[in-house]
């Protein structure tokens, strides 16, 4: 029953298998899994806006933070563990409900899911994993601060292209910056839960991907 399964996944049908009552008749998997039932899952997020990289059938970073996103979205266990809850959401069309409206390419981040969308005259085409502030107090030359980002309408104003940039705080890839030193950023380490000094983090892959005709100076940023 899961081979069968795996085959819906990989058609792009997702045919529930009558598995009204049976965990059994589920996929699982995460990451370290490959097959054609990640292949599927991995096809099934890009169609939906969960972007994910190539569909390449092995389940890596990027397909895990795409299962973070969708798991945000539907208010799941962000644990990155597919199985029939996530889906089931899959199955649903689940999708995050603060999309920027406006004409042209608008991202907007969502602190209470951590998210980040972009969307195109105001139709979501991209959702990513996020962590952004974690409220939590840093020294900042001498003074308290707390590492919050802050809710409003901003621009990207300022932005590095060539790589990493070392700041005073760390390390970022790529930063737009849309508030003061607030910046979308490549990072290494994106959990599914607030854990910056206040920048909006997605994957090294996905910031390159943003930089490719995404976002850059002038690009909208709603905060909320």
């Amino acid at each position: 029953m899961v081979r069968g399964a795996a085959a819906t996944l990989a058609g792009g049908a997702l045919t529930l298998l009558g598995a009204q009552g049976s965990q059994a008749a589920w996929p699982t998997f995460t990451v370290g899994s490959s097959g054609e039932h990640v292949t599927g899952l991995q096809r099934l997020l890009a169609a939906r806006g969960y972007w994910c990289g190539r569909a390449d059938g092995y389940f890596g970073e990027l397909t895990q933070q795409a299962v973070y996103a969708i798991q945000k979205a539907g208010g799941l266990t962000r644990d990155a563990v597919v199985g029939r809850n996530t889906l089931k959401a899959l199955a649903a069309w689940v999708l995050p409900p603060v999309v920027a409206e406006g004409s042209g390419t608008r991202v907007a981040i969502d602190l209470e899911r951590q998210l980040l969308t972009v969307a195109q005259d105001g139709v979501l085409r991209l959702t990513l994993n996020t962590s952004t502030g974690n409220g939590e107090p840093y020294d900042w030359y001498g003074r308290t601060l707390n590492a919050r980002t802050p809710p409003g309408e901003f621009e990207v104003y300022s932005t590095y292209s060539t790589g990493w940039q070392t700041g005073p705080l760390g390390e970022l890839y790529r930063p737009q910056y849309f508030n003061g030193g607030i910046a979308v950023h490549g990072s290494e380490y994106i959990p599914p839960w607030p854990d910056s000094h206040g920048c909006a983090r997605v994957s090294v892959a996905a910031m390159d991907m943003l930089w490719d005709g995404v976002m850059s100076t002038g690009t909208p940023v709603l905060v909320v």
